[in-house]
């Protein structure tokens, strides 16, 4: 029997998953910042600041930034682990991650970039002193290897950050359904040509585990001392958690 999973409402075969979503950020890769400003009204940028700031780089650190599509997490990480460190920047998507690429290193950043599932990381085990993954675990078919593999590429005391769109307060949730399946797909398909991934992401976000959910399956990776921390409302949340 084939095993099933979501993508957005609809149920599809889990092999089918990947290749749908990847057609989703090929789709929208080159319009994607100008598409998130637009999105979030430029919020996105202070919850990637504060993330940024959780994350407590210093010179000489390994960082893996997880699905970093177009780079704003590594470009920073990056000037703060210094030429001492070592940051990489990978995506499952070649047409984002080509994006991030360029961006870099029209910054004078030479770091490596690397094509990969987040599911099966090629790096050893203890490797890391800190992870991000930002906007990119809810399009993962298992989330839950996912984190497994993760725990196991952090050292130990190493930190993990996911920062990802949650539950929004419930005073909040008709006027944010309104915005999430009239306005974006409308931008989408102003801005970026594609109403349909815009949609995806609306549904994406609803199907995404909520806030204690995400600390619980943290938790069960291995992951200690989780904890999280609603940015905006609980549109989008912060969760970060240590390799004991």
């Amino acid at each position: 029997m084939t095993n099933t999973t979501h993508f957005g409402y609809e149920t599809v075969p889990e092999d089918q998953k990947v290749h749908k979503v990847a057609k989703v950020f090929h789709s929208v890769a080159a319009k994607y910042d100008v598409m998130n400003d637009l999105m979030s009204m430029g919020l996105h940028r202070a919850w990637k600041a504060f993330t940024i700031a959780k994350a407590a780089v210093r010179p000489g650190f390994k960082v893996l930034d997880i699905a970093g599509g177009t780079g704003d997490l590594a470009k920073a990480f990056a000037k703060q682990a210094g030429p001492t460190g070592q940051v990489w920047l990978t995506d499952i998507n070649e047409s984002m991650l080509r994006v991030g690429r360029d961006r870099l290193l029209n910054k004078g950043l030479l770091t490596p970039t690397l094509l990969c599932d987040a599911e099966k990381l090629p790096f050893p085990d203890d490797y890391f002193d800190c992870v991000s993954l930002a906007f990119g675990l809810r399009n993962m078919t298992h989330k839950e290897a996912a984190l497994q593999e993760i725990q196991r590429v952090l050292k130990p005391g190493g930190k993990l950050l996911v920062l990802e769109f949650s539950k929004v307060w419930e005073p909040l949730k008709k006027p944010y359904d309104v915005y999430s399946f009239s306005v974006l797909p409308f931008l989408g398909q102003r801005i970026a040509g594609d109403a349909d991934s815009y949609r995806y992401l609306a549904e994406s976000i609803r199907m995404h585990p909520d806030q204690e959910t995400l600390k619980k399956m943290m938790q069960d990776a291995g992951l200690a001392r989780v904890d999280y921390f609603n940015l905006t409302a609980g549109v989008a949340a912060l969760h970060v958690g240590i390799k004991l």
